[in-house]
């Protein structure tokens, strides 16, 4: 692997890759992968002295699952208070921003304003992590000292935020392929105690699954389940 100039890859570069396949092994969402990837970004970008993972998937859901230190996540407060700054540009618009000074920064000016009377924050980079129909996400970096980014940190920034992103996706398709055999599954045990309890058809037996899930307005794996418990609760 080389960064993008074509240069050798740096010892930094080399430990990323390794970590960034040592998180694809495991393919998870899980609060403990977004832990690690905020600590190695700390670690491993050069001028950090924290990070933070951003994630928002929708007007009133903006979370930050993981964090190394509390000013990061006061950043991400503030952002969500007056709903702009450069982690929030980052994830939404741009694949990277960076403030080298906040002091003399004027975009975002109430983000700006209270950061700087309630942290010692003063250089930001943020990468974004993903985009899709649901949800936005950004890996961001912050430092107490003015213009501690520097072209260093954006290569190998990206370069860690690609691969992250890599196994966001991964993983996320994991979730939801596993999450759809538990769907089959289920719907398959409440068909069959259908067809056995009313002496009917597979095909009957689904409809009837399909109707309750219609008239109800519930997910149709959700019907399932309650028939299913229903059905083991009469049991007992």
């Amino acid at each position: 692997m080389s960064v993008d100039d074509g240069s050798p890859p740096t010892d930094a570069a080399i430990r990323i890759a390794e970590i960034a396949r040592s998180l694809y092994e495991r393919r998870s969402l899980d609060g403990d992968v977004a832990a690690e990837v905020a600590e190695h970004a700390a670690a491993e970008l050069p001028g950090a002295d924290y990070a933070n993972i951003m994630v928002i998937s929708g007007p009133d859901d903006f979370d930050t699952p993981a964090s190394t230190h509390p000013w990061a996540e006061r950043i991400d407060a503030i952002q969500r208070r007056h709903w702009e700054g450069p982690c929030l540009s980052s994830a939404w618009q741009h694949h990277t921003v960076h403030v080298r000074d906040l002091t003399q920064e004027t975009r975002w000016p109430k983000f700006r304003a209270e950061a700087l009377n309630s942290t010692p924050v003063r250089s930001i980079m943020g990468f974004q992590l993903f985009v899709n129909g649901t949800s936005m996400g950004a890996l961001n970096v912050f430092a107490e000292r003015p213009n501690a980014f520097d072209e260093r940190t954006r290569r190998l920034g990206s370069l860690f935020a690609t691969q992250v992103a890599l196994i966001w996706d991964a993983a996320r398709r994991e979730l939801q392929f596993r999450e759809a055999l538990a769907s089959r599954d289920i719907i398959g045990q409440a068909k069959g105690m259908i067809m056995e309890r009313y002496a009917m058809r597979a095909n009957q037996a689904f409809e009837l699954l399909r109707q309750l899930s219609h008239d109800s307005n519930v997910p149709l794996a959700e019907v399932a389940t309650k028939v299913v418990d229903a059905a083991q609760a009469n049991v007992r």
